[in-house]
C-alpha cells in the first residue's frame, strides 16, 4: 500500500522533502485538528480520481481496440521481421552463387576436357 502511495507521488515527482513541506504547511494553516480530516479528504478524492481515470482510460483502449492495433502492431513487426531475413537469405544465395561460378566454371572445363582427350 505504501509503494503504491509513493509511486503516484513519483507520477507529481513530489519527492520526501517536498510532502514534508506540504504536510507542515498544512499543519499551519489548518491545524493539528483539521489536517488528518483534510488528507482522509485528499486521499479519497486521490482514490477517486485514479479510479475514474482507469475506467476512463479502460473504456477507451476498448473503444478503439487498443488490444487489436497492438496486436496488428505485433504481426508487422514480426512480417518486417521476416522480410528482412528473406532479404539476407537471399543475399547469401547471391554471394554463394556468384563465389561459386569459377568454381563451376572450372569443373565444366575439366569435364570437357576429359571428354575430349579420355585418357
Amino acid at each position: 500500500m505504501v509503494k503504491h502511495r509513493l509511486k503516484a507521488l513519483k507520477m507529481f515527482d513530489i519527492g520526501f522533502a517536498e510532502l514534508l513541506v506540504i504536510i507542515v504547511l498544512g499543519l499551519l494553516i489548518l491545524g493539528p485538528e483539521r489536517l488528518p480530516v483534510a488528507l482522509k479528504t485528499m486521499a479519497l478524492w486521490s482514490g477517486r480520481f485514479k479510479r475514474s481515470y482507469q475506467q476512463i482510460r479502460s473504456d477507451i483502449e476498448k473503444e478503439i481496440g487498443v488490444d487489436e492495433i497492438r496486436h496488428q502492431l505485433h504481426n508487422e513487426d514480426i512480417l518486417q521481421s521476416i522480410k528482412t531475413t528473406q532479404s539476407n537469405l537471399e543475399q547469401f544465395v547471391n554471394e554463394t552463387e556468384q563465389s561459386l561460378t569459377p568454381v563451376k566454371k572450372d569443373i565444366d572445363k575439366e569435364s570437357t576436357t576429359n571428354q575430349l582427350n579420355p585418357a
